[in-house]
């Protein structure tokens, strides 16, 4: 993945959603928010310590999250993050904080040494609104939110 974090043409070939899960994560979550705000969502972000790797950014209700994965329940997201990034580097931890920026707006994300949609190889947002708009996004929550109840 590395090489393709230095090649932007390379970077955009990646699949949907190996792309989303490596670096476009906010874009993905802003384009959420802007195509549904009246679903109850919000941005957070998981912010490693000791400068570690392993940021990410998720739309969540406080119970049910949503990012590149889909719809599952924000314990499990959380949880899976974890063991993830703990996997490569065993004292990883990380805060979760809301987003209290626009996830696409260019200069409120490079004060946060991300990339804003301006400056990917081509036009993010559309990728990102044909991500979307594929999910049934109403079937998949509601899938999510009984596992929780199953649980």
């Amino acid at each position: 993945m590395a090489r393709y974090k230095q090649d932007a043409a390379k970077r955009w070939t990646l699949p949907d959603r190996t792309f989303f899960a490596h670096g476009a994560c906010h874009i993905l979550a802003g384009m959420y928010l802007r195509l549904y705000p009246d679903f109850g969502f919000k941005a957070k972000q998981i912010i490693p310590r000791k400068t570690l790797p392993g940021a990410h950014i998720f739309i969540s209700n406080d119970t049910i999250a949503f990012d590149y994965h889909g719809y599952s329940s924000e314990e499990n997201l959380l949880c899976h993050h974890n063991e993830v990034w703990r996997a490569r580097y065993p004292d990883w931890q990380a805060d979760i904080e809301m987003v209290t920026f626009d996830l696409l707006k260019t200069t409120d994300l490079n004060q946060r040494q991300m990339r804003g949609p301006d400056q990917y190889w081509r036009d993010v947002l559309p990728r990102a609104r044909h991500y979307l708009e594929k999910i049934d996004h109403q079937g998949a929550y509601e899938k999510a939110k009984s596992r929780i109840g199953s649980a």
